[in-house]
């Protein structure tokens, strides 16, 4: 093969979107590296795929780092027939449910990756599972190692260091009911979250491992700068929300978006808005969309539906909504495999 027909490796930062839906279920949140091939994210070439790499950052650092070894051809392969585990079940890894495994060898300077398949025990028929529209990609083992040893440990030190950090957001508010239910949501799908009245008796030490502040809707303006200067002087650099409404799922929601690490340009759900009966909805490749309304009624019960699920082409979208969804104060959350998106609703 000649060096033309060389795709280029390398890692990004991803997310599976978790989140409370609905009907109550609770998807995991997990944060992991992807595999970008020639600029764009592999996982995207696999449409409607619900799944991660086995890069993620809340397993144990040794499994990370076995995973990474394994990946560089210096560990055996977990499956017959020098099978790897590309992207896994993204709620309990077990094969049982499902991976997308790939041939991984190397050929002189070359790492090729071919064979992609979909498979659910040890046995494969490839005839039957095989992604024949993906790969082979043939990578240069030396840019192909470079990238991913950037994920180990330094030269001597213990492979028990943490590979990313945890996500743990704070919540700034005086609705303690609100946020005490917020944090225990957003906790049951693995991201970290504390409640306080203000940043001013929250240790440097422990500012710093925050990635996100939530503001509750009654934080006056000079509250909030106090909140940022404390982090500032922290040397600490947070997403800063104002949380939309009391509204448990849209709240985990601006989390959920504000804590995704994947670049922009590499996100499947570009923009949401809604105006006029309507949700404008933006995609950047092939995906399914899930669109939730919730509102809050007079005894401040939630009620959430799903009004809108589809695969969706690249490009605009408009989608209709019936008045249910845009009645008085309320709010449209949008879902795929890798992000989220709300918005208000014009009432």
């Amino acid at each position: 093969m000649s060096a033309a027909a060389y795709a280029t490796f390398g890692l990004a930062p991803a997310a599976r979107a978790g989140g409370v839906l609905t009907n109550g279920v609770q998807r995991l949140h997990r944060d992991f590296m992807d595999f970008v091939v020639d600029g764009r994210p592999l996982l995207h070439q696999l449409s409607d795929l619900d799944a991660v790499s086995p890069l993620a950052s809340d397993i144990p650092p040794a499994i990370f780092v076995t995973h990474v070894r394994r990946l560089l051809l210096e560990a055996a392969p977990p499956l017959p027939d020098n099978r790897y585990v590309i992207y896994g079940c993204p709620e309990c890894e077990g094969l049982e449910c499902g991976a997308v495994t790939a041939v991984i060898e190397q050929r002189g300077c070359d790492i090729l990756w071919r064979d992609f398949a979909w498979q659910t025990t040890h046995t494969l028929d490839f005839a039957r599972d095989g992604y024949h529209g993906v790969g082979p990609f043939r990578f240069d083992a030396a840019q192909y190692r470079a990238e991913l040893a950037r994920l180990l440990p330094p030269e001597g030190a213990a492979d028990d260091s943490p590979p990313l950090l945890r996500r743990r957001v704070l919540l700034i508010g005086s609705r303690v009911a609100v946020l005490a239910k917020l944090a225990a949501a957003l906790r049951t799908i693995n991201i970290g979250a504390e409640i306080a009245a203000d940043a001013d008796r929250v240790p440097p030490t422990e500012i710093r491992t925050y990635a996100a502040v939530l503001f509750g809707a009654s934080i006056a303006e000079h509250e909030k700068a106090a909140v940022r200067a404390a982090f500032g002087r922290a040397g600490a650099e947070p997403a800063y929300l104002d949380g939309l409404a009391p509204l448990v799922p849209v709240l985990v929601a601006q989390v959920e978006h504000a804590l995704d690490p994947t670049p922009p340009e590499q996100r499947r759900l570009v923009r949401l808005v809604a105006a006029d009966g309507e949700a404008g909805v933006e995609v950047a490749s092939t995906c399914r969309v899930q669109l939730y309304a919730y509102r809050q009624d007079r005894l401040h019960r939630t009620h959430g539906r799903l009004v809108f699920e589809g695969l969706l082409e690249p490009g605009g979208h408009r989608i209709a909504l019936d008045e249910r969804a845009t009645r008085g104060p309320s709010y449209l959350i949008a879902r795929t495999l890798g992000s989220v998106l709300t918005t208000p609703t014009s009432p």
